[in-house]
């Protein structure tokens, strides 16, 4: 790994620059996606935080996806050879230049850190982006956003049990993952991961016991949770991260808990009531 490590700093730096129009089709049908029963969209409306994520979306063609249905690397990412690729997590800061719909915007993304490591399951490679979106009201939002890329699974080898979740949110939520809550979340985000559709593919591939929930679609329903348990506040700032994963047709809890300095901190329990993720949301 420590020649790789070296190959890899090259790719450090790495930019590219995409532009976008905040378009009203995509929050509406996350509207729908949520079941929350929010109006529609329209022109002007401030975009929520981290809905940006329905923007920017990666078109690389189908003859340019890997074995996984994601693009394959040695463009934008270096050519890392391990196959299996996980959301590790990212952080938000929200400026006082909010996105809204109809808006023109621009990401300048660059790649700022590659770290190989070693754990108990074998090599892995962490890439972080970093991610500044512009509006017409200047710099809306900066993003650093955590990938990792794994080894094959093992014969054998199982998941870690996670440590236990906290049980005094101030606020919870059950959500019931099926199949088709997945389906519509790749669909929004234009994600070919087949972590998240091809039962097959996810169990005899890569060696997970069935698909996968989104760690996007996860840290989205916190920081959801949070805004609209806190109403008439303006989020500054938001950190999440994953710790194991959940799977699909077993209900996980969203929670969140409002702390005495006026954050709130945020968590997925998974059906064993074991630690998946956890955020922070501070205020401005």
């Amino acid at each position: 790994m420590a020649d790789a490590a070296s190959d890899y700093r090259a790719w450090i730096g790495q930019r590219r620059t995409h532009e976008d129009v905040i378009a009203p089709f995509p929050p509406k049908a996350l509207i729908a996606t949520f079941d929350t029963g929010d109006p529609d969209p329209r022109i002007g409306d401030p975009l929520p935080p981290v809905w940006h994520w329905l923007y920017f979306l990666d078109t690389a063609p189908w003859s340019k996806l890997g074995r996984d249905g994601m693009p394959t690397r040695g463009d934008f990412l270096p050519p890392i050879p391990l196959p299996r690729l996980m959301w590790a997590g990212t952080q938000f800061t929200f400026h006082d230049a909010p996105l809204r719909i109809g808006d023109q915007v621009t990401r300048e993304q660059e790649v700022s850190s590659i770290e190989p490591k070693t754990g108990s399951t074998g090599q892995m490679v962490f890439v972080t982006q970093r991610l500044r979106i512009h509006g017409p009201a200047g710099l809306a939002i900066t993003e650093e956003r955590s990938s990792v890329f794994r080894e094959d699974a093992k014969p054998g080898e199982k998941q870690k049990a996670p440590r236990q979740a906290p049980t005094d949110a101030s606020w919870s939520k059950t959500i019931a993952p099926d199949p088709v809550l997945l389906f519509r979340f790749s669909a929004l985000t234009f994600n070919p991961h087949r972590i998240h559709y091809d039962q097959p593919y996810v169990t005899s591939v890569e060696g997970y016991p069935g698909l996968l929930v989104h760690g996007p679609l996860m840290s989205l329903l916190q920081i959801e949770l949070a805004r609209r348990s806190t109403p008439g506040r303006k989020v500054a700032s938001y950190s999440c991260r994953a710790l194991a994963p959940v799977y699909a047709n077993a209900a996980f809890s969203v929670h969140a808990r409002a702390e005495a300095d006026g954050s709130v901190t945020t968590w997925i329990a998974d059906p064993n009531g074991g630690m998946a993720q956890q955020g922070k949301v501070t205020f401005a």
